[in-house]
């Protein structure tokens, strides 16, 4: 008998149902519900929390600088200092806040199973909300920490000086490296879909792989370009040409370009 036909009891068979992965259309289904869940929110409630997310991802510039601060001079102070990176990310995707970049795949795929100008319209809406609460989120949350004086002046020029490296990067490298970023960010809902119990190291893994690598977010980025804007150190012009707008681009070639429509492609033949 071939090893493939070994009978099994029916308890053995639970047992094997229990610990095998879930297939990919079942990754794939769960996604979709979960897109289709948040198409349907009220557009208030897309908006308020996306507001939230802006000022939670505060906590990854904060957490980096802090670490960059105290950290002596070293090669290896970046590599620690980035898992501070990740905190602002935990706080929001753990906690279920609306970020731009993780809905680039959550959003499309109920769209691109099922495509209409009625779904077109509802991901167009959501992108707009979520999007827009995160930057003003963001905005508010760096003007307080810059003209409220929320942290000491070692702080702020820790951030500063986390911050500025946006700076030494053009538009196109901003892009280019904004797509990597997208993709990470794109995964994070499909792999927890697949491994929910994990959710922390999930999301702790893929942000710090972004900080480590250098990679771009344009949500994240965001709150490192306003706190130059309010600081001096930037001009509105290189916030919304020489990042927002590359970065924006990238993640969303990255997220959904890339991630979204090969997660869909993988189980189109199946559903």
């Amino acid at each position: 008998m071939a090893e493939d036909d070994t009978p099994l009891s029916e308890t053995e068979e639970r047992d094997v149902e229990e610990r095998s992965a879930p297939k990919a259309k079942i990754v794939h289904a769960a996604v979709v519900r979960q897109g289709k869940d948040e198409l349907e929110r009220p557009l208030s409630s897309l908006f308020w929390s996306g507001v939230a997310a802006g000022v939670a991802i505060m906590a990854s510039l904060s957490t980096e600088a802090g670490l960059h601060h105290r950290l002596p001079d070293a090669p290896w102070r970046e590599a620690v200092s980035g898992l501070g990176y990740s905190l602002g990310f935990l706080i929001v995707i753990l906690g279920r806040m609306q970020l731009f970049t993780e809905q680039t795949m959550v959003a499309v795929l109920p769209l691109a199973q099922s495509p209409s100008f009625a779904r077109l319209g509802r991901v167009a809406r959501l992108w707009s909300a979520v999007f827009g609460g995160n930057l003003v989120g963001v905005a508010l949350i760096t003007a307080a920490a810059v003209f409220g004086h929320l942290q000491s002046e070692e702080m702020t020029g820790a951030m500063i000086e986390v911050s500025a490296k946006l700076q030494e990067k053009t538009p196109a490298a901003t892009f280019l490296q904004a797509i990597p970023a997208g993709f990470l960010i794109a995964s994070v809902a499909w792999i927890r879909s697949a491994a929910n119990e994990n959710g922390f190291w999930i999301v702790l893994a893929l942000t710090y792989a972004i900080a480590i690598g250098g990679f771009t977010h344009v949500i994240a980025g965001a709150a490192e370009a306003f706190f130059l804007l309010w600081s001096g150190h930037g001009s509105p012009a290189w916030v919304l040409a020489g990042f927002l707008l590359p970065a924006l681009a990238g993640n969303i070639v990255g997220g959904t370009g890339l991630f979204a429509m090969l997660a869909h492609a993988q189980v189109k033949e199946e559903l």
